[in-house]
């Protein structure tokens, strides 16, 4: 879901529902626009600020969470292929294949979640060449007992890594915004903004704060969809440490 168009949805929304309060209140007799009136309205308004202060934070709260898990998901990877890449070395020049296997697969993990075209969509689905390259380590055959040390802490360190890529793609999977929840939140926005616009005075001071405070909410809409889709977009998820790690793979 596009988090720029969703923004300005809600956006359009919200400000409309100021609009439309302003309009009301052409056609509402002054009985429905007395002081009593007024207290009703601002204590029920009151209310749905208060449900909608704790939705918008807890939303936030969520998708920020969600957000540092992807994100240590990638610092962990990274760590994990810097520690693998000795072991092979010093296991000896039988995994000499397993190493270059070793960069290969590092690269296309890079190039299926930070595609290079920014038309294409980020791939977090492991490949099978992965699952071919823990079945290779675990056919490596020790000579002596070093390398039977090596070969175990270089399998414990393979399932490892496979483990913390397929958490990233289950946990990105289900890890998405709720739709009826943002369709709750957006329809109370919309009846506090009638209520501002039901009883604000219609001059351009009043307009221009109704639209900062429409593009402020929308803002938070907008932050919580790009933390939830945190390889792509504004705020993606930086390769940096993955792609230092394949630096130093081979050396």
């Amino acid at each position: 879901m596009n988090s720029i168009l969703m923004s300005l949805v809600v956006f359009v929304c919200v400000f409309s529902g100021a609009l439309v309060g302003m309009i009301m209140r052409r056609f509402l007799p002054q009985t429905h626009l007395d002081s009593d009136s007024k207290d009703v309205v601002r204590l029920a308004t009151a209310l749905i600020v208060t449900m909608t202060a704790l939705v918008l934070g807890m939303l936030v709260s969520t998708a920020k969470a969600s957000y540092d898990a992807r994100k240590n998901e990638v610092a962990v990877m990274a760590s994990e292929v810097l520690s693998l890449d000795p072991l092979l070395s010093a296991y000896g020049p039988e995994a000499a294949g397993d190493r270059a296997r070793l960069r290969d697969l590092v690269q296309q993990g890079i190039d299926g979640i930070w595609p290079g075209q920014a038309s294409a969509q980020s791939e977090l689905r492991p490949r099978e060449s992965s699952q071919d390259f823990f079945n290779e380590l675990q056919s490596l055959t020790p000579k002596n007992d070093r390398q039977t040390t090596d070969k175990a802490q270089i399998i414990s360190l393979a399932v490892s890594l496979q483990h913390t890529r397929y958490l990233m793609f289950v946990e990105a999977q289900e890890t998405t915004m709720s739709i009826p929840l943002l369709v709750v939140l957006v329809s109370w926005l919309v009846v506090i903004f009638v209520s501002f616009g039901l009883f604000a005075p219609t001059n351009p001071t009043v307009v221009g704060t109704l639209i900062v405070c429409a593009l402020a909410v929308s803002a938070a809409i907008f932050l919580i969809m790009e933390m939830y889709t945190p390889f792509s977009g504004v705020m993606k998820i930086s390769p940096e440490p993955i792609r230092e790690a394949l630096s130093r793979i081979g050396h």
